[in-house]
């Protein structure tokens, strides 16, 4: 099979690549180099495999780039929450215009299957409980609470404690800022795609991915990759609210193998149809316990725990990923102890830092 992998260069696609070349499949990598994601712009393809370095939004590189090809496994994005709103521009550019683009060129060359990366961001808040009213959907967080310190959300009819749980494929869409907006929008539109040309479409709804070759601490890094970051310097780690967010730390192996299994179980499924599956470890863990673990590994000082707060984060959000396990067969390899050392002792891109 010959996959067209956007984003092919970056944390994830890479790790894609690899997989799909060690199972005997061809790769063809297209990524723009974005300095968010790359910050010294130089990329070597692997052996054997083509690259083509453009923007997804350049329908003419992209049509180039699909000849030939049986699968597209669409990875480029432009991640995190950036550093402020105006911000949304590129996010809507890089993510749902370079989606359309692309979808649209798949469309023209008959390229029919298509594997998207997705993002348990689109869930909002996961999965809460409320021991009198059952499960319930919390709105935002205000400010006034979490400068007061007030970080759990609270049940939106009695103002009792939750209880969080796992958030499951069916829970609603409830994005809470721009880039988990462009997120669902990207669903729907290969949802569309799908519906319209007859096309097969999955997307993997990844949880908190980590592992070698993350960026380094930049405004559109994940909270894993700052923590290295200030452990090579020999800095405490800085753990926002009060550390105990819960989240689910799936291994960039596991997510490369995810993605692998779909893409070849694609021609399984119903033309014109669309599947989204959650893509995490199932072992719910907080971020005070990862950022503890990574300055064990490391040797490095304590995290320092702030109290600070980011408005539109989520408090607790971890991943039901029964359906893809039970469906395609997919199930993580890597455990948190055994990924968080490995992490630990990982160069980050664009340095070892």
């Amino acid at each position: 099979m010959r996959v067209l992998v956007t984003g092919g260069a970056g944390f994830i696609g890479a790790q894609i690549v690899r997989a799909l070349v060690s199972a005997g499949h061809e790769a063809v990598v297209f990524d723009a180099l974005l300095s968010t994601a790359h910050p010294d712009a130089s990329y070597q393809p692997p052996p054997g495999t083509q690259a083509v370095i453009a923007d997804l939004r350049d329908a003419e590189r992209v049509a180039g780039a699909l000849t030939g090809v049986d699968a597209v496994c669409h990875q480029a994005a432009m991640v995190g929450l950036g550093k402020d709103f105006a911000d949304a521009p590129e996010y809507v550019g890089c993510n749902d215009l370079g989606t359309a683009v692309l979808l649209a060129g798949m469309a023209a060359a008959g390229v029919r299957d298509l594997v998207v990366a997705g993002s348990m961001v689109v869930y909002g808040e996961g999965r809460y409980d409320c021991p009198r009213h059952g499960t319930v959907r919390p709105g935002p967080r205000a400010d006034a609470d979490l400068a007061a310190g007030r970080f759990e959300p609270y049940c939106p009819r009695c103002g009792a404690e939750l209880l969080p749980g796992l958030v499951s494929e069916d829970a609603p869409a409830d994005p809470r800022n721009v880039y988990a907006a462009t997120k669902l929008a990207q669903e729907h539109l290969a949802s569309s795609w799908a519906r319209d040309t007859g096309g097969r479409a999955v997307s993997l709804r990844y949880h908190n991915v980590y592992g070698p070759g993350m960026p380094r601490d930049t405004p559109y890094a994940g909270v894993a990759s700052f923590f290295r970051s200030s452990l090579a310097r020999d800095e405490a780690p800085q753990v926002f609210e009060d550390g105990a967010q819960r989240r689910d730390f799936v291994h960039v192996r596991d997510v490369a193998a995810a993605n692998t299994v779909a893409l070849t179980a694609l021609g399984d499924r119903r033309r014109g149809s669309f599947a989204a599956y959650n893509t995490g470890s199932g072992e719910p863990h907080t971020i005070g316990e990862m950022a503890s673990a990574l300055a064990s590994a490391c040797g490095g000082p304590d995290p320092v725990v702030t109290g600070g707060y980011r408005l539109g984060d989520v408090r607790h959000v971890t991943a039901d990923s029964r359906r893809l396990r039970d469906e395609l067969g997919w199930k993580p390899e890597v455990g948190f102890a055994d990924g968080m050392a490995e992490f630990a002792a990982a160069p980050l891109r664009g340095g070892t830092a």
